[in-house]
């Protein structure tokens, strides 16, 4: 690879996923030092356990999840793949940092932040996109398997789960942990790394 060449990335979230939020920023913060080229993809947890046996109380969190990948996935397909990330980032900033749980004033709030149409603010309570919704979702899922969350990164087409962080780390810390993620998920004989979380989501 010629140092002009941008390394190309996929990333999956669930804009109602505080872990997919932290490892955004850090990408966003990788993005700032390295030449990636980052896609950004809808993926879903109610989908992904929507045939899980999962606590009541998590299972009560999906409709507000899925109201806001409806919406990613509408604004996708009517007004352009452009405005996926900005959307993320005004919606996400609400939600996570914000602890806004008032889901249509937090979609009415972000659209016009980004001086989308106000209407589209109704696709958030339809299955119109529905099949394309699924499509983004199982398309991340596929690569990594079932056994996984949210977020899901691909980089030049090996992917893998997380990383799971808090906080997102900046500057050279950033770089380093993005430059020993590519390395062990590029190994193809390499499936899994963890530990128990010691500490909860940590928003700028």
């Amino acid at each position: 690879m010629s140092a002009s060449t941008s390394t190309m990335v996929d990333f999956w979230f669930d804009p109602s996923c505080p872990w997919a939020w932290m490892t955004s920023r850090w990408v966003d913060e990788v993005s700032r030092q390295r030449d990636i080229d980052v896609t950004w993809h809808v993926m879903s947890l109610a989908v992904l356990n929507e045939d899980n046996d999962v606590s009541d109380d998590y299972r009560a969190f999906f409709p507000r999840a899925l109201k806001y990948t409806r919406l990613v996935t509408a604004v996708a397909q009517l007004a352009g793949q452009e405005h996926v990330k900005p959307l993320y980032d005004a919606l996400g900033t609400r939600i996570h940092p914000g602890e806004r749980t008032d889901a249509d004033a937090v979609i009415a709030e972000a659209l016009d932040e980004l001086g989308l149409d106000a209407t589209l603010a109704r696709y958030a309570d339809s299955d119109e996109y529905d099949e394309q919704m699924r499509a983004s979702h199982f398309d991340g899922i596929t690569r990594v398997g079932q056994d996984v969350g949210t977020p899901v990164i691909a980089i030049d087409d090996v992917a893998f789960f997380g990383p799971v962080i808090s906080p997102a780390p900046k500057g050279e810390q950033a770089v380093a942990l993005w430059d020993g993620v590519v390395a062990a998920a590029s190994y193809p004989g390499f499936f899994e790394l963890k530990r128990s979380r010691t500490a909860e989501p940590q928003f700028d």
